[in-house]
């Protein structure tokens, strides 16, 4: 029998969608209706377990499945034995304390003999005693933010990415207590066939997680520009400069980190580029 990595998976939720995204723009082949609970991918030595999220870190440190892709604040919450493999930079978020918008929030002694609603009271426990505090806890395993106004509590910790949900509930953020964002945890000692899979896998995530932050750029140039234009946009190793017909001109093609990209844009300009034009990557292979 062939050797699987399993991954597992959230089964419905704000994580699902990225998760899976991230593994076809990876080259998985697999099916992925509705209702069901694993699928093996056709081109790639893995199965994907479809799990409730808050299950995932017991799956993984049970070795039901190899790896698992959850929420930051899952895995902190959780405390199984697991590590984070690979950070994977979508599904950001924060866990946040937050109080009714009628009261005045006076700092985090606000928080001393008030009780606060959550579904991560590890999390709310570790934030309470670091900052010498203390409080009730009342464990909810959802709608949070209705806590305080049925009057079951004073305040929430709850996960916060707009703060729409908190602003229809007559809530506010007052003390981030974590940002999270989507992780792949792993056990220890996975074993040798696995691992190779696994590094295969991660070396296919990489690339794509590159393509996304950067953006392929071409432009046209004059040829005394073009020390100064390479200098702040080098490439990978360093830019293609293509003579043009034009005599004296260049067509210059390199990579621009997406984050710099509308600063280097203006001085790409202010050096003469003209024609500038900017092409998402799809993967990136250093």
């Amino acid at each position: 029998m062939n050797t699987l990595l399993r991954i597992a998976i959230q089964k419905s939720g704000r994580l699902q969608e990225g998760s899976l995204s991230l593994l076809q723009e990876s080259g998985l082949l697999f099916s992925n209706g509705k209702d069901q609970l694993k699928t093996q991918a056709r081109n790639f030595p893995v199965e994907i377990l479809f799990l409730r999220d808050d299950d995932i870190p017991q799956y993984v440190e049970d070795k039901v499945a190899d790896i698992g892709i959850v929420g930051e604040n899952v895995f902190t919450e959780k405390q199984k034995q697991n590590t984070i493999v690979k950070r994977l930079d979508f599904a950001r978020c924060r866990l946040s304390m937050a109080i009714p918008r009628s009261e005045t929030y006076t700092g985090l002694s606000w928080f001393n003999g008030k009780n606060i609603a959550t579904s991560y009271p590890n999390i709310v426990t570790a934030f309470l005693k670091k900052n010498n505090l203390t409080a009730g806890l009342h464990e909810i395993s959802g709608s949070v933010e209705i806590a305080p106004g049925i009057g079951l509590a004073d305040a929430i910790c709850d996960v916060v990415s707009t703060g729409s949900t908190l602003l229809s509930n007559g809530l506010k953020e007052v003390e981030v207590v974590m940002n999270s964002e989507a992780v792949i945890i792993g056990s220890a000692n996975l074993e040798a066939a696995k691992q190779q899979i696994l590094d295969k896998l991660l070396f296919r995530i990489e690339a794509v997680q590159k393509a996304k932050n950067n953006k392929y750029i071409l432009m046209n140039c004059p040829n005394e520009a073009i020390e100064k234009i390479t200098s702040i946009i080098p490439g990978m190793k360093s830019p293609t400069i293509i003579p043009l017909g034009k005599p004296g001109w260049s067509s210059l093609h390199s990579v621009v980190d997406e984050n710099d990209f509308w600063e280097k844009i203006d001085q790409l300009k202010s050096f003469g580029a003209q024609g500038i034009l900017v092409i998402p990557i799809e993967k990136m292979i250093l």
